[in-house]
């Protein structure tokens, strides 16, 4: 059995993270978000078929041609755009039998794909998917349900509970015909779920598989925090590979790769995650649900908590970094800080493809892209996105977000008198 994952999309929500790279690659926990979804069909299939597009060099040099020890094709997605069109270009990869197709944006646990394969092959249906509960389904596609089989799957019907679809499918190969006959949505993409209805339509039957574990489409940075913490919370084994000098403090669990050194002082409280050849210490603080990524330094007088460091970054001295995300080759000067919280307590607003979006928490800090530099004691609003390759000066407030590949300065006026 093949799988297919869609990972053309440019993730565009996920600026400035994914600037310069697919967000199928951006890495969770120390790891790209895709391998997450290959570990997951490992089990079940015997070759692994990615549709790409935006910077599909990036995603090929990421996995390369194959996963524990399974070949992958990597295919071109077709002109059109939407998820039907991206299934539809494995057509000519894809034999007279049944096959996976998986948002490659998504992060799930594998119970997900055994239970609907379960519920595939008991029913004999044409086609199956997967769904959960929530109470809000107003960015999700809400599921109808009946006898069960799916009877219509309706996009974004707004703020209603009920069965959201995950974007986990099975077809058969008969799945092709339909998609040659679906039309345009609204949003000028072609929609698998709108394959789907036409296939109800025309009689074939469609199963589901109700999922109750851990779900997550990451399309907002804030979405990445969520994941990273819950995979820290609930994957995460006590495995120290690295050097701990003599007064440092671990408390489990914490992972520490090989070649990184914890120095006398740090004081780290798990559940975290520390990648390898990383300069941890002295004297800095780590706190539950964090990553750190491949030879990093995080120096004295530094602490961090609930935040994502991604390869190749440093936080060296004197920083405060608070439920945020730092890219890679990013540098952090002395006295960089993340605000995190709001004076009044209320939650964080991102802007988000020009608009302000409501994160729904109350603590969120940077969002800072990648090859980024700020001088000494720049200061970063919560919710303030950092653009890749931008650099900010010494003592800049950053009040607004900045974009991409600018220099940022503040304008200072002094008086001198004499004394």
């Amino acid at each position: 059995m093949k799988a297919v994952v869609l990972a053309a999309g440019k993730g565009e929500r996920l600026r400035p993270l994914t600037d310069d790279r697919p967000k199928p690659i951006l890495k969770v926990a120390n790891k790209p978000i895709i391998e997450y979804i290959l570990e997951n069909l490992d089990p079940f299939v015997d070759e692994f078929i990615i549709i790409v597009k935006y910077m599909k060099e990036k995603i090929i040099e990421t996995l390369g041609d194959e996963f524990h020890g399974k070949p992958i094709t990597y295919v071109s997605q077709v002109e059109e755009e939407g998820t039907a069109k991206a299934i539809y270009s494995a057509k000519d990869y894809i034999e007279e039998e049944e096959f996976f197709a998986i948002n490659g944006d998504i992060y799930f646990e594998q119970e997900a794909i055994r239970g609907l394969l379960h519920v595939y092959k008991k029913t004999k249906a044409n086609a199956a998917l997967v769904v959960k509960k929530f109470d809000d389904l107003s960015q999700l596609g809400m599921v109808k349900t009946e006898g069960g089989y799916v009877r219509e799957i309706v996009e974004k019907p707004g703020n209603v509970g009920g069965l959201a679809n995950l974007g986990i499918y099975i077809f058969n190969p008969d799945v092709f015909e339909f998609i040659e006959r679906t039309q345009e949505s609204e949003r000028g993409e072609y929609e698998i779920t709108d394959t789907i209805n036409l296939m109800i339509s025309d009689g074939r039957k469609v199963a589901y598989f109700e999922y109750s574990g851990f779900w997550s489409d990451i399309g907002r940075p804030w979405d990445l925090l969520e994941v990273n913490e819950y995979i820290l919370k609930t994957k995460l084994k006590h495995d120290i590979r690295g050097t701990v000098e003599e007064g440092a403090t671990i408390i489990p669990p914490v992972e520490i790769g090989e070649g990184t050194v914890v120095r006398s002082g740090s004081y780290i409280i798990g559940p975290v995650k520390i990648g390898k050849n990383c300069r941890i210490g002295p004297n800095c603080f780590i706190r539950p649900y964090t990553s750190i990524g491949d030879n990093c330094h995080i120096g004295n007088a530094v602490e961090i908590k609930n935040s994502i460091i991604m390869d190749n970054s440093n936080a060296p001295h004197l920083n405060y970094v608070g439920d945020s995300i730092v890219g890679e080759n990013t540098n952090l000067g002395a006295g960089t800080i993340t605000a995190n919280l709001r004076h009044d307590n209320r939650t964080i607003k991102v802007e988000i493809k020009g608009k302000l979006e409501d994160s729904g928490r109350r603590k969120l800090g940077a969002i800072i892209g990648h090859n980024v530099k700020t001088g000494i004691n720049v200061t970063i609003y919560p919710g303030r996105k950092i653009g890749s390759g931008a650099l900010v000066g010494p003592g800049v407030i950053v009040d607004k977000n900045i974009p991409p590949n600018v220099l940022v300065v503040a304008k200072q006026e002094k008086i001198v008198k004499e004394i």
